[in-house]
């Protein structure tokens, strides 16, 4: 259990955050096939104009004229309609009561149906009828044949099984009375979603093409290539949303509950994931805007999970959904607000963009309320602008990613070649560090040492072997080290030279040595500074190696009072192969450079400069 935490505890957060969409989507997909498999459900019907005049009450309230254009709310408890079925001409002129012959079609959203007729067994359609179970856990058509030649009036009993509802259901069945009539009129009223549900076919091959983008982004290491995942798959749960949000027959299968599922699916999962693209884009706030995206994401597996384990329809969770939604949304809307109070130019207009689908979530939660409307029709006005957007600024794209594909490798090239370059820059150095002629002298001090003081040769051994195993140790090391641990090299090597060189001093003032900077880089420095300084001096002289730090950059001085030198003859790059090397290990690896100041009969000045935001 122990090694399966750990393990957890190494992913990076991008592996976290795929873990936690995949288990969002296999408990999505368990869903839907556990409410498909557990589930029955009416025969489809198709529709066509029939005036139902009557009356209606609600649960054993007072019976009210049925009106055209007045409300008949489907939430307030069981309502029963009583009255009869009037035939229309095409041009809606009334014919005369409707006596049977063909079958009648009445469009179920979320509603149960029971008509009681005259001298017929009543027609069960739903809850009262144990064949259909859930059923009217989605939009579906029923079938009903009045029988032939009866004028008397019937009874609709309608009845809302969820906690909540469609407002306006039974308006909407109402006006869709219909008679199941010839084929080619069957064929136009099946035909009546047909252009939303090409459009939902159409997002979702676009949304292909965004994926198959951000794929090949991510193959070539392009930045930002997270977002056109994002952006891929909310256009895919937008295409589902339009697709199975389409009057007519079902998109997916005969099956109302996973039709209902997979649009229920679809609007949580295109929310999620517009929240993750606006957090993409935030700077101060988008801490908040991953808790809220996380939250969410947990309140979304609860909802999955809970019909499943329970007898809740998913349909009832919706509500609470919605609520959860819109709280995120606030809290992403002030996450927003606060990140256009210091947005400039072009990003002031992307944060008031991010506003619009918010928005129009609000309006469409109180629309469906409030009985206005229902489907999300501002959300999908807002998201086909925004789409329109979006694929202007993806063509845009394109360009840039072969772009920068072609740049990737052009620059991994040049990285291969620069490490190439620092890694004989680096032999180069030490080589010349390890010069014959000083291995020489320091083992004929030894020698010396070995007859006069063995102490002092022990100690010189000592230091000689920590020189030669630090030139020698940093020769395949590619990354800057501590100032600190520098320094001992160039104390070792100090202390070598002082037993050669007893009469010159060697001081340091080390102010700042918490900064990073490329092996062997000062004590080449220092041994210019004996060789071409202080050597030529009659006697003595000083090496200070001092280190210090100002408000932006980390500094090392060697100065030598030695006999100085005119600094127009390190024009020849070739006589000075070593100062070249470490000028281009500065550059290269901490952004570093490298200024000598020099006075012939005065001293030398070698200043290191290293910015601080390269610190390791």
């Amino acid at each position: 259990m122990s090694s399966l935490i750990n393990r957890f505890r190494k992913l990076k957060r991008t592996q976290l955050q795929v873990i936690g969409v995949l288990i969002l989507i296999l408990l999505s997909a368990f869903l839907l096939w556990f409410g498909n498999a557990n589930s029955s459900q009416a025969t489809n019907a198709l529709i066509a104009k029939v005036y139902f005049d009557g009356e209606y009450r609600i649960g054993d309230g007072e019976w009210q004229p049925i009106e055209k254009g007045k409300h008949i709310s489907s939430t307030q408890g069981d309502v029963t309609l009583r009255g009869n079925f009037h035939l229309l001409t095409p041009d809606d002129e009334y014919v005369g009561v409707f006596d049977g012959g063909v079958p009648l079609a009445f469009y179920a959203n979320h509603i149960n149906i029971t008509i009681y007729e005259t001298g017929a067994e009543p027609f069960l359609s739903g809850h009262e009828d144990p064949l259909y179970g859930d059923a009217a856990c989605g939009e579906r058509w029923i079938a009903y044949a009045i029988t032939a030649g009866n004028t008397d009036p019937v009874e609709i009993l309608i009845h809302n099984p969820h906690l909540y509802g469609n407002e306006n259901a039974i308006d909407d069945m109402l006006s869709g009375v219909a008679i199941w009539a010839d084929l080619e009129f069957e064929k136009g009223i099946l035909s009546s979603g047909e252009t939303q549900r090409y459009v939902g076919v159409m997002l979702m091959i676009v949304s292909l093409i965004f994926l198959g983008t951000a794929m090949f982004s991510t193959m070539i290491h392009i930045k930002n290539s997270r977002i056109i995942w994002l952006l891929g798959i909310l256009v895919l749960f937008a295409g589902l949303y339009f697709a199975y949000g389409a009057p007519g027959v079902p998109f997916w299968s005969d099956s109302v509950v996973s039709n209902t599922t997979l649009l229920g699916f679809s609007m949580m999962f295109y929310m999620l994931f517009l929240l993750m693209s606006i957090v993409s884009f935030l700077n101060r706030s988008k801490g908040i805007g991953k808790l809220v995206v996380v939250v969410l994401a947990l309140f979304n597996a609860a909802f999955f999970v809970l019909p499943i384990v329970s007898d809740v329809f998913f349909y009832d969770t919706w509500l609470w959904w919605v609520i959860v939604q819109l709280v995120a949304n606030l809290v992403m809307a002030g996450c927003l607000v606060r990140e256009l109070c210091s947005a400039k130019g072009k990003e002031r207009w992307g944060y008031m963009v991010a506003f619009m689908p918010l928005i129009a979530f609000g309006i469409d939660a109180l629309g469906t309320w409030l009985g206005w409307m229902q489907g999300g029709v501002v959300s999908k006005y807002v998201f086909i602008f925004l789409f329109v957007i979006a694929v202007v600024l993806f063509l845009r794209y394109i360009p840039y990613n072969i772009n920068a594909a072609a740049k990737a490798k052009e620059l991994e090239m040049e990285r291969i070649a620069l490490n190439a370059q620092l890694a004989e820059s680096r032999i180069s150095t030490m080589m010349s560090q390890i010069r014959p002629h000083f291995i020489y002298n320091t083992l004929g001090s030894i020698e010396q040492l070995c007859m006069l003081d063995p102490p002092k040769a022990g100690e010189l051994v000592h230091n000689f072997a920590k020189y030669l195993r630090g030139n020698f140790g940093e020769l395949d090391n590619p990354k800057p080290i501590l100032m600190s641990r520098e320094m001992e090299h160039v104390r070792y090597y100090v202390s070598i030279e002082n037993v050669r060189f007893p009469d010159m001093t060697f001081r340091f003032e080390m102010n700042s040595a918490d900064f990073s900077i490329p092996a062997l880089t000062i004590q080449p420095i220092v041994e210019n500074a004996i060789k071409h300084g202080l050597m030529r001096l009659q006697k003595g002289g000083t090496i200070c190696v001092t280190s210090y730090e100002t408000d932006t950059a980390y500094c090392v001085s060697v100065v030598d009072d030695g006999v100085g030198f005119d600094t127009n003859a390190l024009v020849d790059a070739r006589k000075h192969v070593g100062l070249r090397n470490i000028r281009e290990r500065l550059s290269v690896m901490v952004n570093g450079t490298l200024d000598i100041e020099s006075t012939p009969g005065v001293g030398t000045k070698v200043l290191i400069t290293i910015p601080k935001e390269v610190r390791q």
